[in-house]
Order: structure tokens, then sequence, then C-alpha cells
């Protein structure tokens, strides 16, 4: 575990994709986390299918080789083959806190999680009118919102932080295609932040986004997906570090 500085340092991944014959894969760069860092924090993606048996393999990776607490919420690879509830309950068993619309508090500081959904950024949001569908659609979006605003009212310290999956703002999205940032997040996930601030949101899923960003409000914005950690620092094992209490 990391020496004690004054501050409790992160170690944040996301975009894992953990697949049925990836056992093995991460244990090198968990067993750095675990020298580095005090807490691990992923941000979605950790499967490649939303299969259990890829659940299996992380969990077993998580057991053998992290040895230090470990939070995550959900990505929408996690719910692809409709297994979310049943993936949660595997990492669940074997320590890791997965959050959905949940709250938690580690070595003193406090983490809010959801997964997140799309919707676009801004003047370009997606708005609830015309069909049925859309608004469904949009409805998606607004109920992840007040998720994370619920988990982020129950936190009491003065150190927090939101992990999210999706975006909550068009900065830490920018290097992927235009075509594609409707689908990379949402502005309406930032609104909670504006009205609960925390110290840091840290979230995944823009693999070929940018490291940092602000929200309008000033709160630093991380992108911690592992294709995009893998570019920017070749040289270095795919996670970051984020010091919260500095």
């Amino acid at each position: 575990m990391a020496a004690t500085t004054g501050a409790i340092r992160l170690g944040a991944m996301s975009d894992i994709h953990v697949g049925k014959a990836s056992q093995g894969a991460l244990a090198s760069m968990f067993a750095q986390v675990s020298e580095r860092a005090d807490v691990l924090v992923m941000c979605g993606d950790l499967t490649d299918y939303g299969l259990p048996e890829e659940a299996r393999v992380l969990a077993r990776e998580i057991n053998t080789s992290l040895r230090v607490p470990c939070v995550t919420v959900l990505g929408n690879h996690d719910f692809e083959a409709g297994k979310a509830d049943e993936i949660r309950q595997i990492l669940t068993d074997v320590g890791v806190n997965v959050l959905d619309g949940d709250s938690c508090e580690l070595h003193g500081v406090g983490f809010a999680g959801v997964k997140g959904f799309c919707g676009g950024f801004g003047r370009g949001a997606l708005g609830p009118w015309g069909e049925e569908i859309i608004k469904i659609f949009v409805r998606e979006a607004v109920n992840e919102a007040f998720k994370l605003e619920s988990a982020l009212a129950r936190l009491r310290g003065p150190h927090r932080v939101a992990l999210l999956h999706y975006s909550p703002i068009r900065a830490t999205v920018e290097g992927e295609p235009l075509e594609i940032f409707p689908y990379l997040g949402s502005s309406r996930l930032e609104e909670p932040l504006a009205r609960y601030p925390v110290t840091a949101v840290i979230h995944g899923h823009a693999h070929n986004g940018a490291l940092e960003g602000r929200t309008a409000s000033g709160i630093p914005v991380y992108n911690v997906s592992l294709p995009l950690l893998k570019k920017c620092w070749p040289e270095q094992a795919p996670f970051r570090i984020i010091e919260i209490g500095a």
C-alpha cells in the first residue's frame, strides 16, 4: 500500500474489458496498484460481453492480486448480456464495492457512483420531445442523474469523488469522432455535481478522448479509459494515480 502522505491515492482505470481468456493478464497491474495506491477505482466496462464467466475471471484476479479496497461502477459492456445483477454479485462476493446510485466511504473519502447514460452535451443534448421512444431514451439519462444526486446527497465528509462510466462533460471526449459525441456522455450528469460539489469526477468509456477537463464550476474530471491511458503513457502501467485530500 502507498505510504501515508496526508493524501489518499486512488489508482484509477476503466474499460479493462476482461474476457474469458484474460486470467493472469491483470495480476501485474493490480500488484502495482496495491503498491502505489490506497484504493482502486474502476469506471465500468469491466467485462467484454457482460458475461458472468468474464466477471469470475476478474474476481479471481482481484482476489489473488489486489491488496487495497476497490470501488467500481458498471459500464455499457457489462449490461450487454443482461447479466448485470449477476456480475455485480460476483464482484461483491470478493469485496468490491459496486455502486449504482449508492455511496460508500474508504479511507475517509466518500464515493458516489452510477453508470450514467448518453444523450449529448450542452445545446446539443437530446430533449424529451416527439416520439415516445425518444422520451424513454432521455428519461434514462435523467434517471441516472437523479441516482447520482441521491448518492452525492448522502456523503458528508470533506472529500467526495463521483464515479461514472459515461462522461458528464464534453471536454474529456474531445478526440473522438464528433459524430459519436452524443453516445459518450450527457450534460445531465453534470447538473448534480453543481448542487453537490465533489473533489473529483472519474469516468471512462471514451477510448480516444482527453485525459482531463473541468465542469462549468471548475471540478476536475478525469477520463481513465485504459486504451486512452495506454496511448498517452505507453511506458507506464495503464492506471492513473489521483491524489485526494492533499
